[in-house]
């Protein structure tokens, strides 16, 4: 029998290095946390950063708490960050990413707004990362760029894959399973895809097939009040604000834009910013800041929520790692005067929702406040005119019968919706009764609806312009939301028919376009202005009969100085202020031109009022305008608004 072989001198160094590797493939995994990773292993990359090297989380402390809830010991499932830019938001999601793909692999999936942006994250965030940081170019089953397995939006490594996805179509957000969703940027999502899916909702399925350990992280700027994403998420989870203490007294606080204060020179320079504490009043020189940072901690203010929220502002960016509080006060200062780099200052620097200062007197519950007492179908005192607009929707019409007055002061004079698909006829029927019923005068006499502006926009087109072919109810025009943002408030119409031999029927079908843009400007700086005026000067009326809801979507966008556009508000109903619109526009029909009447035509219509209201009610004190009235066509009486209206 053969002595057994022994290792000699020679065969020592590669026999420990066979049981070495055997001892790591066997040896369980150190329980350790994505910032206790990124200190080990994650570098910075000169192509992305000011100060590339090693990652110190030490050198930004608040970024430690929100890194660590993505760990794989961690219970949190849901994170939420709302950062201001420059503050470490992409090294959260590049350091969680490393830490899945070197120490805990599984599919994850890194998701941006759209094309552009994703490759931009691709090019500037991913690529960098696996050049620089060793193991996570190790844990890459191939880095040839012919391999199937590495491509520019799919990385296989070992234990997990990695997909770069964008939100800009639906293909891309399905039939892939993930336990890990990184998601860049979610205040630029759309609100909608083609398809009518929340891009955001069919991200959230791609966890469901890890229900126990899935998790997600959510990480932008927030955008417009009530129509951002982040801001919503944020209100939601339990609300975590970075308190640090005031190095004078020691009492801890989340620093805000408000404590800020400075000095200028006559010519507007800030020489010197300081924090003012809370709580005893001291002066904090910008000096302390380091100190104040590393000595903070997250303080929930919700804590019974089941997921994690961060908010942070400009007023703990690290020395040398953003501007100085100087700086941000000189930001602040030449913002001012323009709207566009006040919105943006708040979103990226304050990491706080942008609100329109002027839709900020314009709440749903103070207009209701100012609701008055008159009935609906009724046109109060000062009605001299009255258009509708109408709202196409897949189930129901929605319509706004609107009164004007001098001025062009408008009273709500009835909001209904009647259900129905307006593919049938049934909802048009009840359109026709609606529009073409007299509505009484607090005068005695009778008013009718003169023009009516329907949205011909959505899946009912067709079915719009049938009904105004058919001109049952007075002056229909079947109108299309402009797109451009200065277009004016009704456009020049554009016929839309043409005859048997190929040529423009000019008296078939027309398309209007309306600028809401500007019409939704001029309501809201209405209402605002109306907030301080008594129920006599006010320019818009309400009736204290319209519902909650009414309010609510009368003031259901906000407006983005950023895109020169309104946004709808998430969650909202925007009816009730889309067809104030259309009633305002139908308004400025060309037969009408409401808003070019001098007090002269005001007076005329005044008398006519007065007049009818004295022929409908006789001698004898009973209203006759409902029990007679003479028969004429539209087109000898266009002047005589006041006669009853024939039911058609």
């Amino acid at each position: 029998m053969n002595a057994p072989l022994l290792p000699d001198a020679t065969h020592a160094p590669a026999a420990q290095r066979l049981a070495a590797v055997a001892a790591r493939a066997v040896e369980p995994r150190k329980p350790i946390t994505v910032s206790q990773w990124a200190d080990l292993h994650f570098v910075l990359s000169s192509k992305s950063s000011a100060e590339p090297g090693r990652w110190r989380t030490d050198r930004n402390p608040p970024l430690r708490e929100p890194m660590d809830c993505m760990s794989a010991r961690s219970s949190v499932k849901d994170v939420t960050a709302m950062f201001p830019i420059q503050f470490g938001k992409s090294e959260i999601a590049r350091t969680t990413l490393g830490y899945v793909m070197d120490h805990a692999p599984a599919p994850v999936m890194v998701c941006l707004p759209g094309e552009v942006s994703m490759l931009k994250w691709v090019n500037q965030k991913l690529n960098p990362m696996i050049e620089d940081v060793p193991v996570v170019s190790r844990a890459l089953v191939s880095t040839a760029s012919r391999d199937a397995s590495n491509t520019r939006t799919f990385k296989d490594f070992a234990g997990g894959q990695l997909y770069m996805e964008h939100a800009g179509s639906p293909q891309r957000l399905k039939q892939t399973s993930v336990r890990h969703l990184i998601v860049d940027e979610l205040d630029e999502f759309a609100g909608s895809l083609t398809t009518g899916d929340d891009p955001v909702d069919m991200l959230e399925g791609r966890t469901s097939a890890f229900p126990g350990n899935y998790k997600r992280l959510f990480i932008s700027t927030p955008g417009l009040l009530g129509v951002s994403r982040t801001h919503a998420k944020y209100l939601k989870s339990d609300r975590r604000r970075y308190h640090v203490p005031c190095p004078h007294c020691g009492h801890r606080q989340p620093l805000e834009w408000s404590g800020l204060h400075w000095d200028r020179t006559p010519e507007g320079v800030v020489t010197h910013a300081w924090y003012v504490c809370q709580d005893c009043g001291a002066m904090i020189d910008e000096h302390h800041k380091t100190a104040m940072i590393a000595a903070g901690q997250w303080v929930p203010e919700n804590p019974e929520a089941k997921t994690r929220g961060y908010h942070i502002n400009c007023l703990y960016y690290q020395l040398g790692l953003g501007p100085r509080w100087a700086d941000l006060a000189e930001m602040w200062i030449a913002a001012q005067s323009d709207p566009a780099r006040l919105k943006t200052f708040v979103n990226d620097r304050l990491a706080e929702p942008w609100e329109d200062p002027a839709m900020r007197a314009v709440k749903h519950n103070l207009i209701a406040d100012r609701a008055e007492a008159y009935p609906l179908r009724t046109a109060p005192e000062g009605v001299l005119a009255i258009t509708a607009g109408v709202d196409t929707q897949d189930n129901r019409l929605a319509v706004h019968v609107v009164g004007w007055g001098r001025g062009m002061s408008a009273w709500t004079i009835d909001y209904i919706e009647l259900p129905g698909d307006p593919a049938e006829e049934a909802v048009w029927t009840a359109l026709t009764d609606l529009l073409n019923r007299p509505i009484q005068h607090v005068r005695g006499g009778l008013l009718r609806v003169e023009a009516v502006a329907i949205d011909a926009g959505g899946h009912r087109t067709e079915a719009v312009k049938a009904f105004v072919r058919r001109r049952v109810v007075h002056r229909p025009m079947a109108i299309f939301g402009a797109v451009p943002n200065n277009a004016p408030v009704l456009s020049r119409p554009k016929a839309q028919d043409v005859t048997w031999s190929g040529r423009t029927d000019k008296r078939g079908v027309m398309i209007w376009h309306v600028g809401t843009v500007a019409i939704k400007h001029m309501l809201f700086s209405r209402l605002s202005t109306d907030a301080d005026k008594d129920q006599q000067a006010r320019l818009v009326h309400f009736s204290d009969e319209l519902p909650h809801e009414f309010y609510t979507g009368l003031v259901s966008e906000t407006y983005n100085p950023a895109k020169n556009r309104f946004e709808k508000r998430r969650g909202a109903r925007n009816e009730p202020l889309d067809t104030w619109g259309y009633a305002y526009a139908a308004a400025h029909h060309p037969e009408l031109r409401l808003h070019r009447r001098t007090k002269a035509d005001w007076d005329a219509a005044e008398a006519r009022v007065i007049d009818s209201a004295e022929v409908a009610t006789g001698a004898d004190g009973v209203n006759r305008s409902t029990v007679a009235h003479t028969e004429s066509s539209d087109s000898d009486h266009d002047d005589d608004i006041f006669a009853p209206i024939p039911m058609r």
